[in-house]
């Protein structure tokens, strides 16, 4: 089974989600604060975080920064209702997902599920080219690469995901609701700012003016599209 950090300056919160984890057969290492997990990220082989965003020594969202120069790990945060400005910044520098303290166990569990699943799964798709290219962008879907005009593009395992679903799925328009589903495998129950993080993030990656996509574009009222015909605005 899969690794997961959990980092938190509450030991009765770390206590409880390590009861959950281990319960369903994870392995949990523990971290107080943000120069804690990583340490533990540089020094262990760990396939998700859960990171708590106000922590003494180092927050989360500065630990959020200095994980993804060193690592694509899936990370949810756990995060106070009343943080809702640190959620937003947090998926724009990388996070996969976030669940509001004090959370549901099941809630907790089936999103740790689905972002591993995504992580450890991704590109493994039968009868489906390994490489797909529109434009300027190309991903291989079993080395998880992505690449604009020939240079490696570092994307976020969630980044990676909704891009391969769009170029897969080209000319076909999303709606939040839909890519919610399709991407983190749960209803959406409301997470279309979610969504919509996540794509202004991958479009300041893949376009080359992100105010004027080029590939990733918005059908007002409907959803998102990724163009076969790269010269359509």
């Amino acid at each position: 089974m899969a690794n997961i950090l959990v980092c938190d300056d509450e030991k009765d919160i770390v206590s409880a989600v390590r009861i959950y984890l281990e319960s369903e057969g994870y392995t949990v290492y523990s971290a107080n604060n943000g120069q804690e997990a990583l340490e533990v990220i540089r020094k262990e082989e760990i396939s998700l975080v859960l990171l708590d965003i106000m922590m003494p020594v180092m927050d989360g969202i500065t630990a959020m920064v200095k994980i993804r120069e060193i690592s694509n790990v899936p990370v949810i945060l756990l995060t106070a209702k009343s943080e809702d400005t640190d959620k937003i910044l947090g998926l724009n520098i990388g996070a996969d997902d976030y669940i509001t303290k004090p959370f549901n166990p099941v809630e907790l569990l089936a999103r740790v599920k689905s972002s591993l699943r995504r992580y450890l799964q991704l590109g493994a798709k039968l009868e489906k080219n390994s490489h797909i290219q529109i434009g300027g962008i190309a991903i291989d879907t079993d080395a998880k690469e992505a690449f604009l005009d020939g240079e490696r593009i570092s994307l976020t395992p969630t980044e990676f995901d909704i891009l391969q679903l769009l170029m897969e799925n080209a000319g076909k328009v999303f709606s939040p609701g839909e890519l919610y589903r399709a991407v983190w495998k749960d209803v959406s129950y409301g997470n279309e700012n979610t969504v919509a993080v996540h794509i202004r993030h991958l479009r300041e990656k893949i376009e080359y003016n992100p105010a004027e996509p080029r590939y990733l574009q918005v059908i007002w009222g409907q959803g998102y599209i990724m163009r076969a015909d790269t010269g359509s605005k």
